[in-house]
C-alpha cells in the first residue's frame, strides 16, 4: 500500500511539474537560445518551430522576416483550455 501511494505521489508530482512547465511562457532569450540555428541573435521563419511557425507572419508585424523581442512581447498570450463543468 505504501509503495502504491509513493508511486501515485511521484506520478502526480511529475504531472504537476509538466503542467507548470507547459503554462510558463518562454522568454525571448530562451527562444533565441533554442531556435537560433545560425547564431545571428535573431529568429527567422526558417528557424522557428511549433505553433509560432504557424503564426509567424502575424507576429512579424514589421515584415522584416525576423521575430524581434518587441514583436514577441506584443503577441497575444495563448488561451488556456476551459474546464468543463458537469
Amino acid at each position: 500500500m505504501t509503495a502504491l501511494l509513493l508511486c501515485f505521489g511521484i506520478s502526480f508530482s511529475n504531472a504537476q511539474s509538466k503542467d507548470e512547465k507547459r503554462k510558463k511562457r518562454p522568454t525571448f532569450s530562451e527562444l533565441v537560445e533554442k531556435m537560433d540555428e545560425n547564431k545571428d541573435g535573431k529568429i527567422s521563419l526558417e528557424e522557428v518551430k511549433g505553433p509560432l511557425k504557424e503564426h509567424f507572419t502575424s507576429i512579424d508585424t514589421d515584415e522584416d522576416g525576423f521575430m524581434s523581442e518587441e514583436e514577441f512581447k506584443a503577441m497575444p498570450k495563448p488561451k488556456g483550455r476551459r474546464e468543463r463543468s458537469n
